[in-house]
């Protein structure tokens, strides 16, 4: 199987702190106007940021990962309820610091030990989480539903 390139496009018009972006576009149409700025990323909880898009694209890559481990040990989920969280730190300069995964599966025929020992490998292995390694601390909590 060839592998695949994914595109975007940004704008950016003015400084860090005054200025807005906007996400004008992505290849495959998913998202399109949609603005970033300073403030909606550092300062409140509110509009969305690039550590917010990189919680969704973890979050689903942990999740597409976790359903092929558990699918190859004989155990396909039903279901994997997967929350992303994204911590963006100041101290030392601006950087993502944290990225915690927590899933909620419905896998049947597993103990949760053996859940968890899945998550724990998918969530530092998958290949969004592997391009942040050795950069951000990653925290997986898994449970069966």
């Amino acid at each position: 199987m060839a592998g695949t390139t994914k595109t975007a496009n940004v704008t950016w018009a003015g400084g860090l702190f005054d200025g807005k972006g906007t996400i004008n576009s992505v290849g495959s149409g998913a998202i399109s106007s949609l603005g970033v700025n300073w403030k909606n990323r550092a300062e409140v909880e509110e509009g969305t940021s690039p550590e917010e898009l990189i919680a969704a694209a973890n979050a689903a890559c942990f999740a597409m990962a976790l359903s092929a481990g558990l699918a190859g040990a004989g155990h396909a989920p039903e279901k994997l309820d997967v929350t992303a969280k994204c911590t963006f730190g100041l101290d030392g300069g601006p950087k993502i610091t944290t990225m915690d995964l927590h899933v909620v599966g419905t896998v049947p025929g597993m103990s949760a030990e053996a859940f968890k020992e899945a998550a724990a490998g998918a969530g530092v292995n998958c290949p969004v989480s592997s391009a942040m390694k050795g950069n951000v601390t990653f925290n997986v909590t898994a449970e069966l539903a």
